[in-house]
This record gives structure tokens, sequence and C-alpha cells, in this order.
């Protein structure tokens, strides 16, 4: 029988790394870490590790992932070194990274959405974070490392839909930009995605968003309409007069049909819980 895969989630606390490691947890035999929350100190899976103390080759030397999944978030140094002694880790080890990058790496070129293998350019400095560390990666053999580029997540969970509903109970105005296209996901598609491209060892550049585009305004009105029978205040915010593009879409890795996705499967989703 083949030994199980081993999976190392770094961020496994936050919104997406934890719904990864519920993804994959039945069928890997899968770690993750957290920095503060005490809730995971008793659960043996879960390893304390904090990037802006901790050494990242000691952890990855303790569980011998192999894969490791990038998560993490917080202070951008703390995260860049973190990710070069990874790279040197991969380089000696039988290991392979994925990263969740963001369509942000693109968010300098708005007049069109982007593909796996356009140039990035970033006027964010979290777009430029990505693509630094994109960048380190990109050194290293291809069969190595998959770069992961996630659009904006929603989901009942997600930061983004709380903030939402926050908003709309307190009847504080929702902030909308008129004339942003973007592509969407969620956390269930995006961790089923994840979970085959491990279960068929894939590596390269991956563009895990729906397939088609919509506008930020009438998507948000749209999950608005899900969530219940509000009557929301709207702050239309233009940066531009024209339209703008932050949307990474599939065109040279698609993945199979059964696990793409359209926004209107991440806009149904968002039913209110009864």
């Amino acid at each position: 029988m083949e030994k199980k895969k081993k999976i190392l989630i770094l961020g496994a606390s936050g919104f997406i790394g934890n719904a990864i490691y519920k993804e994959l947890c039945n069928y890997f035999n899968t770690y993750g870490t957290y920095c503060h929350t005490t809730v995971y100190s008793d659960n043996g899976q879960f390893l304390q590790y904090d990037m802006r103390e901790d050494d990242i080759v000691q952890l990855l030397e303790q569980v011998r992932p192999d894969f490791i999944i990038s998560t993490l978030r917080g202070d951008f140094g703390a995260q860049v070194q973190a990710h070069q002694h990874m790279m040197e880790y991969l380089i000696k080890n039988e290991t392979k990274l994925y990263f969740i990058s963001s369509a942000n790496v693109f968010d300098a070129y708005s007049k069109f959405p982007s593909y796996e293998y356009d140039k990035t350019l970033s006027e964010s400095i979290f777009g430029r974070l990505k693509i630094k560390i994109e960048n380190m990666m990109m050194r290293l053999p291809k069969e190595k490392t998959a770069i992961l580029r996630v659009p904006m997540v929603f989901g009942n969970t997600s930061p983004r839909v709380k903030e939402i509903k926050m908003h709309l109970e307190a009847n504080e105005p929702i902030e909308v930009f008129p004339n942003l296209i973007i592509n969407v996901t969620n956390d269930d598609r995006l961790t089923q995605q994840i979970h085959y491209l491990i279960n068929r060892n894939k590596t390269g550049i991956f563009h895990l968003g729906s397939k088609d585009l919509i506008q930020h305004e009438e998507f948000i009105k749209e999950v608005i309409k899900q969530l219940g029978n509000y009557h929301p205040v709207l702050k239309r915010v233009f940066t531009t007069n024209e339209d703008r593009y932050l949307a990474a879409l599939p065109k040279h890795n698609k993945l199979p049909k059964n696990l793409r996705v359209k926004y209107q499967e991440i806009i149904d989703h968002h039913l209110p819980v009864e």
C-alpha cells in the first residue's frame, strides 16, 4: 500500500489555511501551523510556529513533509525570510511547495484579465510581496513548486462575507468598486482544486478562480441578495472612469471540467444559514 503523503500547511489557523486543512486531513497525513490561537494547542497535528521568531527549517526537519502549502500572512519581511529558507530546504529535500499567491500580482495591468504566463507587475505592497516570493520559486527546478494564484475568496465563513454581514446588520455602507471587473472563488471550490493538484502531483502556475468575470458591484449585490432581505447602503468607490480588471483567468493549465467554477456558483453558495 502506498504511504500517505505528508502535508504541512503553514498558516492553518487562518481562513484559507484552515479550509485546506479540513479538506485534506481525512486523505493525507496533514499537519498545520498556528501562531497565537490556543484552540489548536491540544491538536497533535497542529504545531506552533511564529515566523518572526521561529526557524522554518527546524519545523520542516521535524515534520519532513512531501508538500508544503504556504498560506502565511502577517509581517512581510518575516514572510520573505521564511520563504527564502524554505527554498534552501526544497533544494536539498524531496518536497514540493504550493504557494497561495494572488491575482494582485497583476494589479498594475488593469486593462485586461491576466493569464498564467503573463508578466507580473503590481502597484500594491501586497502584490509586490507575492511577486517577490513567486520569483524566488521560479529559480527552483519546475517540479518543485506550484504557484496558485487566487482571486477574491468568498464563502460563508470568509472574512469578506463576515464583514458584509456586519455592515448590513449595523446598517453601515458597504464599499463597492463599480468599474472593477473580477473573477472570484470560494473556500470549498479552492480546496477541492488544491486537493486535485496534490493527488496528481501537479506543479507549475495555476489560476484558481472562476472562469468567467463579473463587476465587483454586481457580485456584492448578488451576494447580499442571497444573505437575506436587506436594504444595503452601498458606497461606490471610483478609482478610475474606465473599466479595470483584477482577474487571473486560467488558459494554459486548466483543471478538469468538474473542478472549474463559474461566479454564479459562488453567489449561490451564500444561502442564509437557517
